[in-house]
């Protein structure tokens, strides 16, 4: 186990970049009157903070190597998606109607809005989440990555390809006009309505599991993918955005009451290709 200075250093100067990093996201969500990109850091922050601690830390090569080539893969891809649908599509509308809200009913500029309600508490939560590749790489044994540790790389890359997939698909089904107003219910989205939550979970709990090797603090780390899924579960993206879309498009709730919400599992009743 590495010195419990070196990995109080390491994550506290971690968070301060994690803090910094979202003041300067502010400042430019406030110039651009527009907070959608935060999403993208999310993804890429992620990354970021392996690439931070793999600057840092003194830990076994082989793992942080692997650690950062996973936690990079994963970020940069869904980190530049996400870019690349803010740039097709423009400002994400719960953003614009969640601080549009808050300033006529609360009377907050721009700049209080969005730093209270968008980049407040994101700091904090981000850095917990990207516990597993900041302390899977501050240890260094055991020197090589053993069978747990490749079969959460596994476990990474698959989730990686079912995130991929599920994304593809939906910019497949949006770009044909025919499926406005519409229901994806093929592909992967036939056996859970959030296949980009369970590939991101995927690849959270597999670097834990690669993170979970070095012992203590590796086995601690898992607070961090335990908070995303209590995210995607309670909070984030989920619910909110269930509860729009079962007024907003006819079939939907059929869809919900056929589908499985994360764990991709066979559909309670045959469904159609679009409901």
């Amino acid at each position: 186990m590495p010195p419990v200075q070196e990995i109080i250093t390491i994550l506290g100067v971690n968070l301060g970049i994690c803090i910094a990093s979202f003041v300067i996201l502010w400042a430019i969500g406030c110039a651009l009157k527009d907070v959608t990109f935060v999403d993208a850091w999310w993804a890429l922050g992620l990354a970021f903070m392996a690439v931070t601690t793999f600057l840092q830390a003194n830990g076994s090569p082989e793992r942080m190597q692997l650690i950062l080539v996973l936690a990079g893969a994963w970020g940069l891809r869904l980190g530049l998606y996400i870019l690349w649908r803010w740039r097709s599509h423009g400002p994400d509308r719960r953003y614009v109607k969640m601080l549009a809200r808050a300033q006529e009913a609360k009377g907050w500029s721009f700049p209080v809005a969005s730093w209270r309600l968008v980049f407040m508490f994101q700091a904090p939560i981000l850095w917990a989440v990207s516990l597993p590749v900041q302390l899977g790489q501050l240890s260094t044994t055991p020197v090589a990555v053993g069978t747990l540790g490749w079969v959460g790389a596994g476990l990474v890359v698959f989730g990686i390809l079912f995130e991929s997939t599920a994304d593809f698909q939906l910019v497949r089904f949006k770009a044909n006009k025919a499926n406005e107003g519409k229901v994806l219910a093929s592909g992967l989205w036939k056996y859970t309505r959030h296949p980009n939550y369970f590939g991101d979970l995927c690849v959270w709990f597999g670097l834990w599991l690669v993170a979970a090797e070095t012992g203590l603090p590796g086995l601690v780390s898992i607070a961090g993918p335990l908070l995303l899924l209590l995210m995607f579960v309670k909070y984030s993206g989920g619910p909110s955005y269930e509860k729009r879309l079962t007024y907003q498009r006819p079939g939907y709730a059929d869809y919900i009451a056929r589908t499985s919400s994360l764990i991709p599992w066979p559909p309670k009743k045959a469904g159609s290709e679009a409901a």
